[in-house]
């Protein structure tokens, strides 16, 4: 990893500062995906102009033909951390030469298939593995761990509770 490759979010930082403080309207973005079901239980994703397959093991119902939804949700979390431990560690001026991270979560499936309403649906537990590299204290990468923490946008849409509205539109193959 070089200083140079990530020199530029000193730039992206301060632009974006900028543009919000001049009105706080450019602070808004709107992020848009839209998927289509094939096969059992597999879908494509579009998210704007890139595409994603997902699939379900075959204990699930599907060809393991892509990874499965939570998975993917493991994918954006730990994409995310790197994202936001980046512009963080360049606001902070607390220099990393690499970040590599893991995660896993327990899921258990008697919430899904609503044999047990008491268990829900979703992961009971995520862990998160960081590795950051460089020449800091811990200390100093502790304080950018609680900078992160604050701020990863996938983070925070799994600790804290965020309105969904679904609207089922429907269409009849009836002439």
């Amino acid at each position: 990893m070089t200083t140079a490759s990530v020199s530029h979010l000193t730039s992206v930082i301060d632009a974006t500062r900028d543009a919000v403080s001049q009105d706080s309207a450019n602070a808004h973005v709107v992020f848009r995906a839209s998927a289509q079901a094939r096969d059992a239980v597999a879908s494509t994703v579009t998210l704007g102009k890139y595409s994603v397959e997902v699939d379900e093991p075959p204990a699930l119902g599907g060809g393991d033909s892509a990874a499965n939804p939570v998975e993917y949700y493991l994918a954006s979390l730990l994409s995310c951390q790197v994202v936001t431990y980046r512009f963080w560690a360049e606001k902070l001026g607390v220099r990393v030469d690499d970040i590599s991270a893991r995660a896993e979560g327990d899921l258990d499936v008697r919430g899904f298939f609503g044999f047990d309403d008491a268990v829900r649906a979703g992961f009971g537990e995520v862990r998160v593995v960081v590795t950051l590299t460089g020449p800091e204290s811990r200390e100093r990468y502790l304080e950018l761990q609680e900078a992160v923490d604050a701020h990863c946008p996938v983070l925070d849409l799994t600790r804290n509770q965020t309105p969904v509205r679904t609207v089922v539109e429907t269409h009849s193959n009836d002439n």
